[in-house]
């Protein structure tokens, strides 16, 4: 084989049994988290009451949940929108607790912080449970065109089982992001969501990567090539695109653990999603598209089209 040795010779490829085990092992895990625990959903899922306040100057998130929190509403989402001044605050309703119980304390909790003449009552709505479950399918329609899009995307630009790869290695680290949320017990919200959805985008530009790299090196050894040589290339061009993967990896997950530590309440949760997804997906990179797509290597008859096609080329 004419490869360019790399600077970095790790076996990946050959402890790829070890790693399925590893991740099996987590994906069954997360699977039974999600089958017993389920996921925490926030209100944007479960319904609840949406209380809109302002404010006659700027007032802080953490100064607006430590005056909440006594009341019983410590755990509500609250955000900025508009202006620094107009808050809004999302609350689960708890069992039989109407919204106007719940406006009434939250106000109150704000007046004592703040003082009566620095909170204005803007509105107060209740978000039905049918609205979460409308939100719900629209979460998981968007998870699914994502994958079936990725699927049809991949298997264009390179191969078949190359797709099947990249598909897999997503269901992977989605799986195990979800397992980790059902065993933490962090509330499911919308932004979760997002995050999800560029997790499945991070973990794709790396698999893409990695499957670029390989597929040069097909084309580079094809006609020298017997079965048992697509490991070694694959393993090969796994260490040429390392040093990429970990510079992008490691530079990403310093920005997201920067949020996850320091950028509060509101975006904890998302960044969580957004650093185990991260941190998997470049797992799954390596030790679950590559060698899924080794296993499936012979087993589609457009893959054999497009590898006759590539030894035919200069």
């Amino acid at each position: 084989m004419q490869l360019i040795r790399p600077d970095i010779n790790i076996d990946f490829i050959g402890r790829r049994k070890l790693a399925m085990l590893i991740s099996a092992l987590m994906i069954v895990i997360s699977l039974a988290a999600l089958a017993t625990r389920g996921l925490n959903f926030g209100i944007d899922f479960t319904g609840g009451t949406l209380v809109e306040v302002k404010f006659d100057k700027p007032a802080d998130i953490a100064d607006i949940r430590s005056a909440i929190s006594p009341k019983g509403y410590g755990n509500a989402v609250i955000q900025d929108f508009g202006s620094p001044e107009e808050i809004m605050i999302r609350v689960q309703n708890k069992e039989n607790e109407k919204s106007s119980t719940i406006s009434t304390a939250i106000l109150d909790g704000l007046n004592e912080k703040f003082g009566a003449d620095a909170v204005e009552m803007r509105r107060v709505e209740f978000v039905g449970p049918q609205v979460g479950e409308e939100l719900t399918q629209a979460g998981i329609m968007a998870v699914l065109i994502a994958m079936l899009a990725i699927l049809v995307y991949v298997t264009f630009r390179f191969e078949f089982r190359f797709a099947l790869g990249a598909d897999a290695a997503l269901v992977h680290d989605i799986t195990i992001v979800l397992g980790l949320f059902a065993i933490t017990g962090k509330e499911f919200t919308l932004p979760v969501i997002a995050a999800l959805l560029t997790v499945i985008g991070y973990s794709l530009n790396d698999t893409i990567v990695v499957f670029d790299r390989i597929r040069e090196n097909f084309a580079a050894n094809r006609k020298r090539k017997n079965p048992g040589e697509e490991a070694d290339i694959a393993n090969a061009s796994v260490n040429q695109t390392l040093a990429r993967t970990l510079m992008t990896s490691g530079t990403t997950v310093l920005v997201v653990a920067a949020l996850f530590f320091f950028g509060g309440e509101v975006i904890h949760d998302f960044a969580f999603a957004l650093l185990a997804g991260i941190l998997v997906g470049t797992y799954s990179s390596i030790y679950i598209a590559s060698p899924i797509m080794l296993s499936l290597a012979g087993r589609f008859k457009g893959d054999e089209e497009e590898r006759n096609k590539m030894e035919e080329r200069p």
